[in-house]
């Protein structure tokens, strides 16, 4: 019982069912089809050019200005994320945190190195102070990484720190498995 199903054909559409496993390949390609040779898809509008409309909005001044300061306030935006993950690292001297200072130095050195090629993407009549922001967003997120480092006490910052004859400072607090230690 075979029934024939009616099939939407459509103007663009090429038949492979009747040609040989063998000879399929080599059919399409001994068409020599080009590219005005094959119709249009339906609904395609010839007149509508998509690459004239993108550069027409990438020389708007306005995106231009707006992309300039979110580069700029990318830095800036860091110091809140990088003091949360600060805080959820804890102060002890262990993998985790040394590896989240290890990040917090590396990110914003790495961006100060390739400082250039960012002030290159700044533009607009703005982009001096841009830089400016840029520029210190990063000298924060430098500064937040050695205050962790402070606060996990891998600073020197005691004399005794630097020299071997100096006395090292006494312990104000004593702390071992929730006993009173005295």
């Amino acid at each position: 019982m075979t029934t024939n199903r009616l099939i939407k054909r459509h103007k663009w559409h090429i038949d492979l069912r009747n040609i040989k496993p063998s000879d399929k390949i080599s059919s399409v390609l001994n068409q020599n089809l080009t590219i005005a040779d094959i119709p249009s898809p339906n609904g395609f509008n010839s007149s509508y050019n998509l690459i004239q409309e993108i550069a027409t909005n990438d020389a708007d001044p306005a995106l231009i200005v707006k992309r300039s300061w979110e580069i700029a306030l990318g830095s800036v935006k860091k110091i809140p994320m990088n003091m949360f993950i600060m805080y959820m690292s804890g102060n002890s001297i262990s993998l985790f945190p040394i590896m989240v200072v290890g990040m917090l130095f590396m990110g914003p050195i790495k961006a100060l190195f390739g400082i250039k090629a960012t002030f290159n993407m700044i533009e607009g009549n703005q982009a001096g102070i841009q830089k400016i922001i840029y520029f210190l967003g990063n000298i924060g997120n430098i500064l937040l990484a050695l205050y962790k480092c402070a606060s996990m006490g891998l600073l020197p910052t005691h004399p005794s720190d630097w020299l071997a004859f100096v006395q090292l400072p006494q312990q104000s607090e004593y702390s071992g498995g929730g006993f009173v230690l005295h």
